[in-house]
């Protein structure tokens, strides 16, 4: 995968790689005439007492310095224009990868966003420039030391490759140091977001210091990663005391000995300034390139191409498969949250079967953190069960075409632009009139009315405001499938009886997972959690077989449980909710 996605970056314009390999002939003129211009400037000018020359010899490699100046503003250019969509195309990937995450969320994708896929782009630009760099530099000295004294090669070039191939040993070992640092950096940022996000609840509830020592134990664990591969890495001091530095020590060592050969000073010192000037700064950031900047790019890509997804669950099952219906089946359904490393996690759901027809209207009722939004997320295909299966009109909820089903949470998108825009972002072939008909339906006309067909902002909508418009664009969509995740919490009674009558008139098969036990007076059927098992029936076979449903809606009426199903009026909706207690269920389960 790895290989590929470069191999697909390099390869996007093989033109640009052409021009590349020209202008970086053009930046390597300096590496193939140096050399050889100190070597005449001394043994036929200066060394000769003509100056003239050896001036003239010393300008042909200011020349070639001047031509790589301008090269060398060629080469980023085109190396920018390799690596900018790189990026674009692993943001992509990470964007999608959360959006479509298992689990219901990656909070990696964080750091993957944020902070490796810079890492990716600076590491993969930077390969880039290191190994065409000593490429060009290594052919153009070899070029320049086989024209100059064919004698001096062995004393250069052996050294070079034997440090190459030291270096090249120790990078596995420095790739998995480079790993675990990644991944040490991935569980700092997750563990620093979750406390930033809770600080209200860990200040209340007095947990400063236990979780001030959490935070701490990611710190020191990605603190000593950092050690340990700052230790690999001194492997680069021996290839580049080898590689770089030997040749020099070899040449100084053999000067008599070359003399001896016809070989003059000033080959000698050119022979030197090949190595020094040229050689040695390409070798040197050829292994700082590959030594931090590949095993970056290698250990990065793999965090950032490792985007979990959910699987297809049916072996024969195509991607993005419309259902036939909208019926839903679970199937002995199990789930649990936890890591890899927690060997059995409790589970949330387990051994689930749950048959729900098209055209029925179940709610969802139990107490807060029963698993009421985990089923929703995977009835919606954002998890995908442990075991058992989970179909949509036969189909594995996972892979069922977005546009057949529909998940609403509590906090509802809303993205710049126009009401209208916002209303038809699923559903483009609605017409105005239709448009105005569920602006009327959902009670959006005196938003419509103040926005006046201008863009909405939606820092300054209410919160029930973005949920009456995520409401009616699920609404004006095709989805056949519809699941209200409590995402009429922020809504008053009236408001979410008519969302909830709206979706139920519509056709299709709606799944509310209750905020007010109204929601479920409303349904034909209600499905209670209550953590021992899950119980399915009408509202009145719930209050007569589930003690918790019966004390909730006894909460809610005012009513000792034993007489819930005599309250007529409660039952058939026509009394409105208390006051004082707003029918609000997580409020109950407090």
């Amino acid at each position: 995968m790895r290989r590929r996605v470069l191999l697909d970056a390099l390869w996007r314009e093989p033109s640009r790689l052409l021009w590349l390999a020209c202008w970086s002939v053009a930046e390597a003129l300096p590496s193939l005439t140096g050399g050889y211009a100190v070597a005449r400037a001394v043994d036929d000018g200066f060394a000769a007492g003509r100056p003239g020359v050896g001036f003239a010899w010393l300008g042909v490699m200011a020349a070639a310095w001047a031509v790589a100046a301008v090269s060398a503003r060629q080469v980023l250019l085109l190396i920018a224009g390799i690596v900018e969509p790189f990026r674009d195309d692993l943001l992509r990937r990470v964007v999608t990868g959360a959006l479509r995450a298992g689990r219901g969320g990656d909070s990696a994708a964080v750091a993957r966003m944020n902070h490796q896929v810079e890492l990716a782009r600076d590491a993969f630009g930077a390969i880039i420039t290191v190994v065409r760099s000593f490429v060009f530099t290594l052919v153009s000295v070899a070029v320049g030391l086989s024209t100059l004294a064919p004698a001096v090669v062995p004393l250069v070039l052996p050294p070079v490759a034997l440090g190459l191939g030291l270096f090249l040993v120790s990078l596995p070992s420095l790739a998995r140091r480079q790993r675990e640092f990644i991944v040490a950096d991935e569980r700092t940022a997750a563990a620093v977001a979750a406390m930033a996000s809770g600080l209200r609840d860990v200040t209340a509830c007095g947990g400063e210091e236990r979780v001030a020592a959490e935070v701490g134990q990611a710190v020191t664990r990605q603190a000593a990663s950092a050690r340990a591969l700052a230790r690999v890495t001194a492997t680069r001091t021996l290839s580049l005391a080898v590689g770089a530095w030997l040749p020099v020590v070899l040449l100084l060592a053999g000067a008599p000995w070359l003399v001896r050969q016809g070989i003059t000073g000033g080959v000698i010192l050119g022979t030197l300034t090949y190595v020094m000037q040229s050689l040695a700064p390409a070798l040197g950031g050829l292994v700082q390139g590959l030594g931090v900047s590949g095993v970056r790019l290698a250990v990065t890509l793999e965090r950032i191409l490792h985007v979990p997804g959910p699987p297809v669950a049916h072996g024969d099952t195509e991607p993005d498969t419309l259902p036939d219906s909208a019926r839903l089946v679970l199937r002995g359904v199990r789930f649990a949250y936890g890591t890899a490393d927690q060997k059995a996690p409790e589970p949330v759901i387990d051994g689930l079967d749950l048959d729900v027809p098209e055209g029925d209207h179940l709610a969802v009722v139990g107490p807060s953190g029963i698993g009421k939004s985990t089923l929703a997320a995977l009835v919606a295909g954002l998890l995908t069960p442990d075991e058992g299966e989970v179909l949509v009109g036969g189909v594995p909820a996972a892979r069922v075409l977005p546009a057949a089903r529909a998940l609403i949470p509590q906090e509802a998108y809303v993205f710049p632009g126009t009401l209208a825009e916002n209303l038809t972002y699923l559903a483009p072939g609605a017409t105005p009139e239709r448009v105005d008909e569920v602006v009327a339906a959902f009670g959006l006309a005196d938003l419509a009315q103040r926005c006046a067909g201008g863009p909405l902002d939606p820092a300054e909508l209410s919160a029930g405001e973005r949920q009456l418009i995520a409401l009616a664009r699920t609404y004006l969509s095709p989805a056949r499938l519809v699941v209200l995740d409590e995402s009429t919490c922020h809504l008053d009674p009236a408001a979410e009886a008519r969302a909830e009558a709206a979706f139920a008139a519509r056709g299709g098969t709606l799944v509310v997972v209750a905020h007010r036990i109204s929601s479920a007076l409303r349904a034909k059927r209600v499905l209670v959690m209550d953590g021992t098992r899950v119980r399915l029936g009408s509202h009145e076979e719930m209050v007569a077989a589930s003690p918790l449903y019966a004390d909730l809606v006894g909460h809610w009426t005012g009513l000792p449980a034993g007489a819930v199903a005599e309250d007529a009026d409660v039952a058939s909706g026509r009394r409105p909710e208390p006051a004082a207690l707003g029918g609000d269920l997580n409020r109950l389960d407090a």
